[in-house]
């Protein structure tokens, strides 16, 4: 790290497609209740987007935003990182679409694809360009349009997700949002848990990849849920005593929002009220690694976020993937 170079959250953006898709209106369109979606998932809706809206559209909405908020121009980005499993293209890079969309002329741009923990492992690598130097101003986003990728005749996986899309604006400022530290983490021995089998150089597009439904999402949710409450759990704990302080000590914990039993299950474990955790599940489903991002702007607009308070992002997904992220606010 350069001396003084601190990187800090110095903007934030999200933005959510005004239709929305309840579970009333999913009870019309497979064989399942409100309250069955509510009590094992804690989702009431989600929003969608409409036909012709892609990922980079979400994240140049967020973008802009989260460029407002920070005080500066488009122009001023070295740098635009966006995580996603939904992708504009398999390339292109989504990152170069929202560069066009938002006029970013002078930065690099590419994405980064570690399912819902993608936004804190892009995080991370801001982080990294900006305390060492390299880079001054980076736009971390993550972005999803998941209702194109979900299986509407699978109950099991069509009641949880949903579109949405989050940024912030890295730069070294220590009179902002410090990002302390960030851990990141994977195990590739569950790669198969949670997946899309089609469209890749493994299974690539075909009219019988098509025919046996590969390219939408497959996850053994049992499986995962254990997984996430265990690494979760185990991280929180380790990341606060590599950074000298209690897990008591958390103001906020900001959680990937995946399922609010796995939420709730964690801050038990964690020995945590869940007045500590934020959560807002319940309005927009599961985002993947847009949740993180779409979190922290609703935390800081309801005014759960203080100056001076500790915060914790924390993530986990296929891949499997998880990770943490510890800021002064």
């Amino acid at each position: 790290m350069h001396q003084n170079q601190i990187a800090s959250i110095t903007g934030i953006g999200s933005y959510l497609p005004s239709k929305k898709l309840t579970n009333h209106d999913l009870e019309k369109i497979v064989d399942t209740t409100d309250d069955w979606i509510l009590q094992r998932t804690g989702i009431r809706e989600r929003r969608i987007v409409e036909n012709g809206v892609a990922t980079s559209d979400l994240a140049a909405h967020a973008s802009l935003k989260a460029i407002e908020n920070a005080g500066i121009s488009a122009e001023e980005i070295d740098m635009i990182i966006t995580s996603t499993i939904t992708p504009d293209y398999l390339f292109p890079s989504t990152s170069c679409c929202l560069q066009k969309q938002i006029g970013a002329t002078r930065a690099s741009a590419f994405d980064i694809s570690a399912a819902c923990s993608g936004f804190v492992y892009a995080l991370s690598i801001g982080q990294s360009f900006v305390n060492s130097g390299a880079a001054k101003t980076v736009l971390v986003v993550g972005s999803e349009c998941l209702s194109k990728i979900v299986d509407y005749t699978d109950r099991t996986t069509c009641v949880l997700f949903g579109d949405g899309a989050g940024a912030v604006v890295v730069q070294n400022n220590p009179e902002k949002h410090q990002i302390l530290d960030t851990r990141l983490v994977s195990d590739g021995s569950h790669s198969d848990v949670l997946i899309i089998h089609g469209g890749g150089s493994k299974h690539p597009a075909s009219p019988d990849s098509i025919q046996q439904r590969l390219h939408y999402i497959q996850f053994r949710g049992k499986e995962v849920f254990k997984l996430a409450i265990n690494n979760i759990t185990n991280l929180v704990i380790e990341t606060a005593q590599k950074n000298g302080f209690d897990v008591q000590d958390i103001d906020l914990i900001i959680p990937h929002q995946s399922n609010l039993r796995i939420i709730e299950a964690t801050m038990e474990k964690l020995n945590l009220p869940m007045e500590k955790a934020f959560v807002n599940i319940n309005k927009y489903g599961n985002t993947s690694s847009a949740s993180v991002p779409i979190a922290i702007d609703e935390a800081q607009q309801e005014g759960r976020l203080k100056k001076g308070d500790l915060v914790m992002l924390v993530a986990f997904g296929g891949g499997l993937t998880w990770g943490s992220s510890v800021i002064k606010w």
